[in-house]
């Protein structure tokens, strides 16, 4: 199976619903709310699935796209589509395992955009959250988008600040920034 990404580029993904690409309206709208920020960041993709999003930001020139993944065959086609949409002046990166695990392993790096798709009925959101304002991932000017259900309440979480929220049909997109001390 294959997805079609920024530039009208195919992308390879998994059979099935077992990664849940992230729909095309929704992917648009989050890259035209982020519109100018993408180039030379360092993207997060927290619950990579397809790899679609880590994709997008790649073709727009993001410095380094990394991702999580607990799916061996998804890292195995993410590693693969990113490489070769990635140029030699950034860098990929695929860990596979458990989320909350991963984000330790990560620990003292910041980003400047990070994406969140668990399943929409995990409960990972929280934890992760906290693992990410917690351990300061988040650049001071960074943003974090999570997709969810819109019947999902957002809690609030120390460290962080919901900024905007979007409903596209069925998905929901919260986005957090840090608190800023004025």
């Amino acid at each position: 199976m294959s997805l079609r990404i920024c530039g009208n580029r195919q992308i390879k993904t998994l059979p099935g619903l077992a990664t849940r690409p992230t729909l095309a309206r929704v992917r648009e709208a989050l890259f035209n709310i982020w519109q100018g920020t993408i180039a030379d960041c360092r993207w997060l993709d927290i619950c990579t699935g397809s790899g679609s999003m880590g994709a997008e930001a790649l073709c727009r020139q993001a410095a380094s796209v990394t991702g999580i993944e607990q799916s061996a065959k998804a890292c195995a086609i993410i590693r693969e589509n990113w490489e070769k949409i990635a140029d030699s002046s950034q860098e990929v990166q695929i860990l596979r395992g458990d989320a909350i695990a991963k984000l330790t392993a990560l620990a003292g790096q910041q980003f400047d955009r990070i994406y969140f798709d668990p399943p929409y009925a995990s409960d990972l959101y929280e934890p992760v959250l906290n693992a990410i304002a917690s351990q300061e991932m988040l650049a001071p000017h960074g943003e974090i988008a999570i997709e969810h259900s819109p019947e999902r309440s957002t809690q609030p979480i120390p460290g962080l600040e919901i900024c905007r929220q979007k409903v596209y049909g069925n998905t929901a997109l919260t986005f957090y920034s840090p608190i800023r001390f004025r």
